[in-house]
């Protein structure tokens, strides 16, 4: 494996017009016997490979002369898109700095519980362009989140609330009404989270308003179920099925934070 990836060609879309399956930024590397990352699939993306793994055979290597490709995303590569790609295609290109950019613009989701759905949500977020954290004052539990994410141990939830950068999601599921609580209030009386969700029920979602008005915070933004996609969501609370229904939830509160 490691001669198969000993060279590589980067591409990277340079320019995307009309209707394009990524846009400028997105990138891949090719190697001879493998690809990381995308820069969409299909027709545009099997063009690029080949032509990157030919410069490659041609012993193209770092500091080669880069190639562009601007591509029609029409008939001629059978495709229904209908826009056009510009394409740089860089022998032993550097993929770091792309690679921190696109990690630095991802959204943050805080998973307040690391019990059976704060698990299945943070293995089901490990597989987004999501920086997940998930926090937990109970280090038996916290041990058991997916190595992917990154997991606090902490005795001060509310004071991670404080911390969270802008525009981050707070999803609270602990094992403590009263600690559920204590952090969505926290949560919403920022007034800039993209997203607070609570798991439980209708009746807990009452109970929980009560408690908020009366800490002067409006709770009306609360997610509360969690999961049930505006009432559209499955009537199944296995842990897996929730945490699949709230990744949904999340990149669409996302997107909206973003807009659109």
């Amino acid at each position: 494996m490691a001669a198969e990836r000993a060279a590589w060609v980067l591409a990277t879309i340079e320019a995307a017009e009309g209707s394009a399956p990524r846009g400028p930024g997105a990138w891949m590397r090719v190697f001879a016997n493998t690809v990381e990352g995308s820069v969409g699939g299909g027709a545009l993306e099997h063009r690029a490979i080949a032509r990157a793994r030919a410069m490659l055979r041609e012993g193209a290597g770092p500091g080669a002369g880069a190639e562009t490709l601007t591509l029609p995303l029409g008939p001629d590569l059978g495709q229904c898109c209908g826009g056009r790609v510009r394409l740089r295609l860089e022998p032993g290109g550097d993929a770091g700095p792309l690679a921190a950019a696109e990690a630095a613009a991802r959204p943050v989701a805080m998973i307040h519980g690391a019990g059976h759905v704060g698990r299945a949500l943070a293995a089901a977020l490990a597989l987004l362009p999501v920086r997940t954290v998930v926090l937990d004052g109970r280090e038996s539990e916290l041990a058991q989140a997916p190595g992917a994410v990154e997991r606090r141990l902490t005795a001060l939830p509310e004071a991670e609330v404080a911390a969270a950068p802008a525009g981050a999601a707070h999803v609270v599921t602990t094992h403590d009404h009263g600690l559920d609580f204590l952090i969505a209030t926290a949560a919403l009386a920022r007034g800039d989270a993209a997203y607070v969700g609570l798991i439980g029920s209708a009746t807990k979602r009452a109970r929980f308003e009560r408690f908020a008005r009366g800490r002067g915070v409006d709770p009306a933004p609360l997610v509360c179920p969690v999961g049930a996609m505006g009432g559209a969501g499955l009537a199944d609370k296995r842990p897996a099925v929730i945490a699949a229904m709230v990744a949904a939830e999340l990149m669409a509160a996302f997107a909206a934070a973003r807009g659109g």
